[in-house]
C-alpha cells in the first residue's frame, strides 16, 4: 500500500469518482431496460407519451454523462440513435 500522501488522495479520489460513475452509467442502463421493455409492450395512445418522456428524461441523462466526463461523446450518440431507430420502428 502507497504511504504518499498525494497518492492516497488520488487513490480516494479514483475510489469516489468511479462510484459516482457507476451511478450514473446504472441510470442510463436502468432507463434503457425500461424503454425497450415499454416499446414491446405498448398498446394505447396514452403509453406512446409516457414512453416519449422516458426517452427525453433518458436523452437528458445520456447528455449530462457526457458533460461530466463519465461517457463517451461517440458513446452516448450511439446509445441515442439506437434508441430513436427503436422508436420510429413503431
Amino acid at each position: 500500500m502507497a504511504k504518499n500522501a498525494s497518492i492516497l488522495k488520488s487513490i480516494s479520489v479514483a475510489s469516489r469518482n468511479r462510484q459516482r460513475n457507476k451511478i450514473y452509467k446504472s441510470v442510463i442502463k436502468s432507463l434503457t431496460k425500461k424503454v425497450l421493455n415499454n416499446l414491446s409492450q405498448w398498446q394505447q395512445p396514452d403509453d406512446i407519451i409516457k414512453l416519449q418522456n422516458t426517452v427525453s428524461i433518458l436523452y437528458s441523462k445520456i447528455d449530462k454523462a457526457v458533460k461530466k466526463g463519465v461517457l463517451h461523446k461517440n458513446n452516448a450518440a450511439r446509445k441515442k440513435a439506437f434508441l430513436s431507430k427503436k422508436l420510429k420502428a413503431l
